[in-house]
């Protein structure tokens, strides 16, 4: 059973990551779903994409979850039968569910490339200043979970990752920070933790209260 990690981030917080060694026939069968579940798995083009809805249902099934226990909503935000809230995130070989009794959004992602390439599109560069090329590609990758993580919480059409998500200046050994929602005249704040799980960069955004 390739349940990989678990992150205990408070008392009531925690996130799962299944590391996806199985084949699609192999998970398919080893996990139960509901008929709209199943329609959704039909029309995923990439194998990447099934192996991940698939170990989702893994974790859920570790957790004495299943499918059934899971819905989205109108805008497409998961929610679980208990009343606790859940946010889902996978990348590659991983794929991560956390679950909370409060409100909370979470990404995962690979160490790549391309994040440093597009990261002016998306950040403040002059925060990648005197960094190693190995730890600007951290922060920025850490910097798209923020404003990933924060947008999953959300939910609303029209926020732009560089014109309304804004985080505060961070170290990467500080495993936290601070960022602000601007949109609809509003000012949301919100508290960050994030995590370097293998080559991947874990991050979990909560509203602050």
């Amino acid at each position: 059973m390739p349940l990989h990690k678990i992150i205990h981030i408070n008392e009531t917080t925690t996130a799962y990551f299944w590391y996806i060694t199985e084949d699609v026939t192999s998970l398919f069968r080893a996990v139960s779903l509901k008929d709209t579940s199943l329609f959704r798995l039909e029309g995923m083009k990439s194998e990447e994409h099934q192996r991940g809805f698939l170990a989702v249902r893994m974790l859920l099934q570790h957790l004495d979850y299943t499918d059934y226990d899971l819905t989205y909503d109108e805008a497409g935000k998961p929610h679980l039968s208990d009343g606790k809230h859940i946010s889902i995130s996978h990348s590659h070989e991983f794929s991560c569910i956390c679950i909370s009794d409060e409100l909370m959004g979470i990404d995962l992602e690979k160490l790549k490339d391309k994040t440093l390439r597009i990261a002016p599109r998306f950040m403040e560069v002059k925060h990648l200043e005197n960094l190693s090329v190995l730890e600007q590609m951290e922060k920025a990758t850490v910097v798209w979970g923020i404003k990933e993580s924060i947008f999953k919480i959300k939910n609303e059409k029209g926020i732009s990752f560089p014109e309304h998500i804004f985080e505060d200046e961070f170290s990467f050994s500080d495993e936290k920070c601070a960022a602000e929602l601007h949109f609809n005249n509003t000012i949301e704040k919100f508290t960050i933790q994030f995590y370097k799980v293998e080559d991947y960069i874990f991050v979990c955004a909560f509203p602050n209260k």
